[in-house]
């Protein structure tokens, strides 16, 4: 009986210390697994907090050019004030590095005066390109064939420097709510019409964003504010709200 009672007590004791053993092993894999959980989980962000960084780094710096006319340079503003500067402006602000913001523009140039200055120039090093072209074709009464035929030339222009999910094109604003050409509006506005609705299927074709900024033109007219003080050219305030309706546009091209 003894005997048997301590063959018992040594099972028993056999299986204590078997099932602590047991309970200790348990312990220590849950301890290692939640410290490969933890672990894994602070790799996992690391990993994405320097993907991340490295996302924005790549879309930070932005070498845009403005190509075009007086609408282009601000005629009758200070350059600041002008439509590309102010997007430059805007881009810094949303978190982009701009290294370049240049303009190839001259009041009154028209298609075939803006394809000869890039002829003459060395562009390189650019990732953003904009057109605005085409008000003095209209007002110098020029072909508007050569119209189409020079605009698809300087979008091949553009294309060839930046590629075509690297450019937007922005309409031609009518100067015909303006005094100085509210004698002749509806005929200004009906050409610029023709002028826009040819831009605006091109870049539908090559899938290049169209930014319509003359119904803001339209609905400013000539209001409190809207225009220089030649009374012809937008003010900085109009050129900061055609500004705003291409922001949109021109972040998403950014962030492709």
């Amino acid at each position: 009986m003894d005997s048997l009672s301590h063959i018992i007590c040594s099972e028993r004791y056999t299986l204590d210390i078997n099932g602590d053993f047991r309970n200790q092993k348990r312990s220590h894999d849950m301890k290692l697994i939640k410290f490969i959980v933890v672990f894994s989980g602070v790799f996992i962000a690391l990993c994405s907090c320097n993907n991340g960084t490295k996302n924005k780094s790549e879309l930070a710096s932005v070498r845009y050019l403005a190509l075009g006319d007086s609408y282009t340079i601000g005629q009758g503003v200070d350059k600041g004030e002008c439509w590309p500067i102010q997007l430059g402006t805007k881009l810094r602000e949303t978190g982009f590095a701009v290294d370049k913001n240049d303009i190839i523009a001259r009041n009154g140039w028209e298609t075939t005066d803006l394809l000869n200055a890039l002829a003459d120039a060395s562009l390189k090093n650019y990732n953003l390109v904009s057109l605005l072209i085409g008000v003095n074709n209209q007002y110098s009464k020029k072909p508007f064939e050569t119209y189409t035929k020079e605009f698809d030339l300087l979008i091949n222009e553009a294309i060839e420097l930046v590629g075509e999910n690297r450019i937007f094109v922005v309409s031609i604003p009518d100067y015909g709510v303006t005094p100085f050409g509210s004698n002749n509006s509806e005929k200004i506005a009906s050409e610029l019409d023709e002028y826009n609705e040819y831009a605006s299927s091109k870049c539908q074709v090559l899938q290049i964003p169209f930014i319509n900024i003359t119904e803001i033109s339209r609905r400013l007219g000539d209001s409190n504010n809207a225009l220089a003080t030649d009374s012809l050219h937008p003010s900085g305030m109009q050129y900061g709200q055609w500004v705003e309706e291409m922001l949109p546009s021109v972040l998403e091209i950014l962030n492709e």
